[in-house]
């Protein structure tokens, strides 16, 4: 019965005032923490999240992705730059996020902010962390600063982020023919379709297109349900204006924050003609499937 109730108490006081992390996420409790103190925290994965129940205090987070083996001999054991996008869960509240660049803050997340993606660049020998400020309230016992992060390094296979580009004017550009041989090559979907509907969300920027799969060539994760007429949504920038129209695609992007965003989108007959044309001049950089 002793043994019990302790046990009880332990699974008690590690909810309310413990922490517990691995190497992508954490998770902790700001009663465990003395008003005005800093807790460090460090987090080495690609991707993960941190959740900060009843937040007091502050909370400072070094990102430092761990390279493999044989990124850091080709790269010189360091990246060019790295790029990290954070997105806030709905529930965000009790706590306001910067990015704190050779000690000068800048907000990235308000208190209650919009779920959109903030993102950001730093080279290896800048001084960067995500610092989360808790603000004041009387009642904290509803308030929980949740959000998920996603680093993407010349270090990787997946150079770019969809949402890092949002605010750069090359967002929007057609892919040259450089950029669209690569693209089949390196992205996490490959998918031959046409636009069946486009929605935009205001609030997000965001356009939803709507497509309809002919083929799937690839996808490393299930957007599009294999059987039947495939059909899934494709997410690309308000400000690119994306219209419905007729013809085949080759659609091609990246899986970010398990949405899929567009990269390059080719109409198949140009595609085809891209990639013959690099593969009898024996440019192509990967074999590819053309009929």
């Amino acid at each position: 019965m002793w043994a019990l109730r302790a046990l009880c108490l332990a699974g008690l006081g590690a909810a309310l005032g413990g922490a517990s992390a691995d190497q992508c996420s954490w998770r902790g409790s700001g009663l465990s923490q003395e008003a005005g103190s800093v807790e460090q925290l460090s987090l080495h994965c690609a991707e993960g999240s941190l959740e900060w129940l009843y937040p007091t205090g502050a909370l400072r987070l070094r990102l430092a992705p761990r390279l493999p083996p044989t990124a850091a001999s080709a790269k010189g054991r360091s990246p060019r730059h790295i790029t990290a996008c954070v997105k806030p869960a709905g529930t965000f509240r009790g706590a306001q996020l910067y990015l704190e660049r050779e000690g000068v803050l800048e907000l990235l997340l308000p208190e209650a902010p919009r779920p959109r993606v903030r993102c950001f660049s730093w080279l290896p020998r800048e001084k960067v962390a995500l610092f989360l400020q808790a603000t004041p309230h009387r009642d904290i016992s509803r308030r929980i600063a949740a959000f998920r992060y996603e680093l993407r390094g010349d270090w990787l296979a997946r150079p770019a982020l969809p949402a890092a580009s949002l605010t750069g004017e090359g967002a929007c550009r057609p892919c040259n023919d450089t950029e669209i041989l690569m693209a089949i090559c390196t992205s996490d979907f490959v998918i031959r379709g046409s636009i069946r509907s486009v929605s935009n969300d205001v609030e997000l920027q965001e356009s939803v297109i709507g497509v309809s799969a002919a083929r799937i060539h690839r996808q490393k994760f299930p957007l599009f349900q294999v059987g039947g007429r495939p059909a899934g949504s494709i997410r690309t920038p308000l400000r690119c204006g994306v219209k419905p129209g007729p013809g085949t695609f080759l659609f091609t992007g990246w899986l970010h924050f398990g949405e899929a965003w567009l990269s390059c989108a080719p109409r198949y007959r140009d595609f085809q003609r891209i990639y013959e044309g690099a593969r009898r001049t024996r440019q192509n950089p990967c074999e590819f499937p053309v009929d």
